[in-house]
């Protein structure tokens, strides 16, 4: 089960950052969405109810929970990152057509890194897996 809103809350208010009502609509967007949007798709989502909130104050958010390590920053050499509050190990499946990313659970590839190690000489932190494709609407035949 991963980090609740409150929980990432709290770990927020304990590195000192003031809690505001845009930082919760922005947490808690992010935190129910499967989607992994981007800065923008987050506040087109979120203006509506906050329309004092700028499209400036998502990124500088994004970047406070991403340095607080609350949210991971997906970049794959497009323009706009994408933003993902589910932490566990998991993978993408990315639509090379739509750009839509979807989450797959796979036992980490923990030999993966262990064999870069050893031929690197590395001390690996970590690594990446992306799959590549069509999702399932853009594959569809066109009439």
């Amino acid at each position: 089960m991963g980090t609740t809103v409150e929980q990432a809350l709290e770990q927020l208010k304990s590195t000192g950052v003031r809690m505001t009502p845009q930082r919760h609509a922005i947490l808690s967007f992010l935190m129910a969405s499967i989607t992994h949007p981007t800065a923008d798709e987050i506040y087109k989502s979120l203006s509506p109810a906050y329309p004092s909130m700028s499209v400036a104050t998502i990124y500088n958010n994004l970047r406070l929970f991403v340095d607080a390590g609350l949210v991971r920053e997906l970049t794959y050499g497009d323009d706009s990152s994408r933003f993902d509050a589910d932490l566990s190990e998991h993978y993408h499946a990315i639509c090379r057509s739509c750009g839509k990313i979807v989450d797959f659970d796979y036992p980490p590839l923990t030999q993966v890194e262990t064999v870069a190690s050893q031929e690197t000489g590395f001390r690996v932190e970590g690594h990446r897996m992306e799959i590549y494709g069509q999702c399932s609407e853009c594959s569809k035949p066109a009439n």
